[in-house]
C-alpha cells in the first residue's frame, strides 16, 4: 500500500494517463517507483553528452579537427550537431523526473514557478559571463550561446510540464514543428522577396537583424536564434514525452521496446521530412528536431537496457561523474582553457605546442588535435570525480 496521501496522487495522476488496455498494476509498484534511486542511465548521457560538448568545443588545432568534430557549414548532421540536441532532451526527460516527484511532495505550483524562472536566469547569467571572459567588451557582446538557450528552453518546459499532460505536450509539439516548417518555407525574407533558407538571408536571420542585439556569432546570422529557439523547446518536450514514458507502469522491457521504437520512427520521419526541409542545425528545422530526438530516445532506451536492467553499472562511471554536476563542469572547462588554450612557451600556446610535437611525432594533424581534446576532457574529469566523491552538487 501506499503510505500516503501525497503517493496516492502520483499514483492517480500517472494511471489516469495510461493506456486502458494496459494490465493493472498494484499501488506498490508506484511506491517503489518513487522511492528507487536516479535513473543513472540519464545521469550517464546526461554526463557523455558533456564530455563530448568539452571534447567537440576543445580541439588541439581549430585548423586540423575531423569533419564529423565540426558543427555542419549548413545542411546536413555531424556528431557534433547532435550533442546540444540530445543534451535538451535529457533535460526533457530530467524535467519529469524532477518535478514529478515536487508535485508528490505537495510543492506548491507558485513556489515552483519561482525556482524556475530563478534557476534559468542563472544558466542564462552564467552563459552572459562566458560570452564576456576574459575581456569583459560590454560594448561587443554576444546575448545567446549554449547555456542560454539552456536556460530558456528548461524554463519553458518545466512550466510546461506542471500545466499539461503528455498528450497536450505531444499536440504542442506537433503545432510548433509544423508552423516553424510553415513559416520558413511560406514566408518570404523581407528585403528579398522570396523565401530562402540560406545562411543569413532567411527569415531567422531577419528577425535577428532585427530584434536580437549585441553581435551575432557569423556576423549577420546567430546559430542560437530567436526563432530556433521554438523548436529547440520542442527538443525537451521530446524528452519529457520519454521521461513520462520511464515513470510509467510498463514493465522495464516494454519502456525500452517503446522508446526505441519511437526513436526509430522519430529519426525515419526526421529524415524523410529532411528531403523537403534540410536537417539543418544552425536553423534547428523541424527534421533536424526529429532526428536528434530519435537518437537521444536510442541512446537512452541502450543506456537503459545495458545499466538499469542488465546492471552493467561500471560502464557509465565515467558518464555518471561527469552528468553529476554537468553544467557546473561545463562552465569549468571554459574557465581551465583560459589556461590550456593560452598559456604556453616560446610564444605558442600549450595546446599547439602539445598538437606540434604530436605532428613531428608522425601523427596524422587532425589526430593529434583529438588527442589533445581528449587530453582536455580528462583533465576536467578530475575536478569532477572529486566533487562527486565528496557528494558535493553545483545545482546552477
Amino acid at each position: 500500500m501506499l503510505k500516503n496521501q501525497k503517493d496516492m496522487l502520483l499514483y492517480d495522476s500517472i494511471a489516469a494517463s495510461e493506456p486502458r488496455n494496459t494490465k493493472p498494476v498494484s499501488c506498490q509498484f508506484y511506491y517503489m517507483l518513487l522511492q528507487s534511486n536516479r535513473l543513472i542511465s540519464l545521469d550517464a548521457l546526461r554526463g557523455f553528452t558533456i564530455a563530448a560538448m568539452i571534447m567537440v568545443n576543445f580541439p588541439g588545432n581549430e585548423q586540423y579537427v575531423y569533419f564529423t568534430l565540426r558543427h555542419s557549414k549548413w545542411n546536413g548532421l555531424s556528431f557534433t550537431d547532435t550533442i546540444a540536441p540530445v543534451f535538451l532532451f535529457v533535460i526533457g526527460v530530467s524535467i519529469v523526473y524532477a518535478y514529478t516527484k515536487r508535485l508528490t511532495d505537495g510543492t506548491a505550483k507558485s513556489s515552483l514557478y519561482k525556482k524556475i524562472v530563478f534557476r534559468s536566469l542563472k544558466i542564462f547569467a552564467v552563459g552572459m559571463f562566458l560570452n564576456l571572459m576574459p575581456e569583459f567588451d560590454f560594448s561587443n557582446v554576444r546575448w545567446t550561446g549554449t547555456l542560454h538557450r539552456i536556460a530558456l528552453v528548461f524554463m519553458f518546459c518545466a512550466v510546461l510540464f506542471l500545466n499539461t499532460n503528455w498528450k497536450q505536450q505531444a499536440w504542442i509539439a506537433v503545432v510548433l514543428l509544423v508552423g516553424y516548417w510553415l513559416a520558413l518555407t511560406l514566408i518570404p525574407t523581407p528585403g528579398v522577396g522570396k523565401v530562402m533558407l540560406e545562411p543569413g538571408v532567411n527569415i531567422v536571420a531577419w528577425v535577428d537583424s532585427k530584434y536580437l542585439p549585441g553581435k551575432m556569432w557569423q556576423g549577420t546570422w546567430d546559430p542560437e536564434s530567436i526563432l530556433s529557439t521554438i523548436p529547440a523547446i520542442v527538443s525537451g518536450i521530446t524528452g519529457m514525452l520519454a521521461g513520462r514514458l520511464m515513470i510509467s507502469r510498463f514493465s522495464p522491457g516494454e519502456k525500452v521496446n517503446y522508446l526505441m521504437t519511437a526513436g526509430l520512427f522519430s529519426a525515419i520521419a526526421g529524415y524523410f521530412w529532411g528531403l523537403t526541409f534540410p536537417v539543418n542545425e544552425n536553423l534547428w528545422t523541424s527534421s533536424f528536431v526529429l532526428v536528434t530526438s530519435g537518437l537521444g530516445a536510442l541512446l537512452l532506451g541502450a543506456l537503459y537496457f545495458i545499466v538499469d536492467i542488465r546492471g552493467y553499472k561500471k560502464w557509465v562511471r565515467t558518464g555518471v561523474i561527469f552528468g553529476a554536476n554537468a553544467i557546473a563542469v561545463y562552465v569549468l572547462a571554459d574557465v581551465l582553457a583560459l589556461f590550456f588554450y593560452r598559456a604556453g612557451f616560446g610564444g605558442l600556446p600549450l595546446n599547439e605546442l602539445v598538437v606540434n610535437e604530436l605532428v613531428q611525432a608522425g601523427m596524422q594533424p587532425e589526430l593529434a588535435s583529438w588527442v589533445y581534446a581528449l587530453f582536455f576532457v580528462a583533465i576536467n574529469f578530475v575536478p569532477a570525480y572529486i566533487l562527486y566523491r565528496k557528494k558535493i552538487f553545483i545545482k546552477l
